[in-house]
């Protein structure tokens, strides 16, 4: 049987991140980085990608870690998704992260592949995209000339395609301290119910007010449906100031239909993915809402 090699390149590992810098300095889009390498090595062997020098992060300690802290949860790149799946801070605070990273791949998969490679390879079906968006999340990207932070919804350009520069690494992924009376959920369509990418992916995340009567804040993101992982607003815009219900939770899942913009392909044609957007979408919008409710 015929196996596909890597092609040569040269290796390097570095101990920090200021040495990881200068080496991405040094040899620009010639380099590329990695941690666990279930995206970038496949892409190698098909000779999709060809970089001159491989650049190993494992070593370098900051970029790991899962830290809850006054501000929100801090997340390191290379944390690997199996980590995220185990915490318990995530599965109770920040369930929208957890319920996404739980049907994502395999078991073997999440053992190796980041959260921080999840986003880096901006594949339009990255699980991890939607729940950060709606959870309003942000993501620092440090370079040797600084560091910046961007909006998780402002960080992807298109298909493979970020705001991340050859010179930059993502450094940490911060997701707000949710408030009191907010919840939300991820649901996603697959053609397997398992180890299979998304057809569509939905994100809900509401706030109620203190009577959990009205809604005061929604965000609604859609993955798989779209060059790029998108926000619903005009989905959202239908929910705000309003007691949520079936009826609500429907209008929003037209409205998300009408911002979607899929491919027809193999796995799924463009109107039913659109179909399954205003499904799916008002049953994450019900979903949410039943979930802060029954948290008394």
């Amino acid at each position: 049987m015929f196996i596909k090699r890597l092609p040569k390149f040269e290796y390097h590992a570095p101990a920090s991140l200021p040495e990881a810098l200068e080496l991405l300095s040094r040899w620009g889009e010639k380099a590329k980085v990695f941690a666990g390498g279930t995206d970038l090595l496949v892409s190698m062997k098909k000779r999709e990608v060809l970089p001159n020098h491989l650049i190993n992060l494992k070593g370098i300690s900051e970029l790991k870690g899962i830290s809850d802290e006054k501000e929100g949860l801090k997340i390191g790149p290379l944390v690997t998704l199996e980590e995220i799946e185990r915490s318990k801070t995530v599965k109770e605070k920040y369930s929208i992260l957890w319920e996404a990273v739980s049907v994502m791949a395999s078991p073997q998969v999440r053992t190796l592949g980041t959260i921080g490679g999840n986003l880096s390879s901006a594949v339009p079906s990255a699980d991890t995209a939607p729940p950060l968006i709606a959870l309003g999340a942000s993501v620092s990207l440090k370079g040797i000339q600084g560091e910046r932070k961007v909006q998780v919804g402002d960080f992807f350009r298109g298909p493979g395609e970020s705001v991340l520069k050859p010179d930059e690494i993502l450094t940490q992924i911060l997701i707000p301290k949710p408030s009191d009376g907010s919840g939300g959920t991820y649901l996603k369509m697959m053609r397997r119910n398992a180890l299979d990418l998304a057809l569509v992916g939905v994100a809900v995340f509401l706030r109620l007010d203190l009577d959990k009567q009205l809604c005061r804040e929604a965000r609604i993101a859609l993955g798989a449906v779209a060059p790029t992982p998108i926000r619903a607003p005009m989905a959202e815009e239908i929910l705000l100031g309003k007691k949520v219900d079936e009826v609500l939770a429907g209008e929003a899942g037209k409205a998300a239909s009408g911002v979607c913009r899929p491919i027809s392909d193999v796995r799924a044609s463009l109107e039913y993915r659109c179909h399954m957007v205003e499904v799916l979408t008002k049953r994450a919008v019900m979903g949410a809402y039943n979930t802060i409710r029954q948290r008394g």
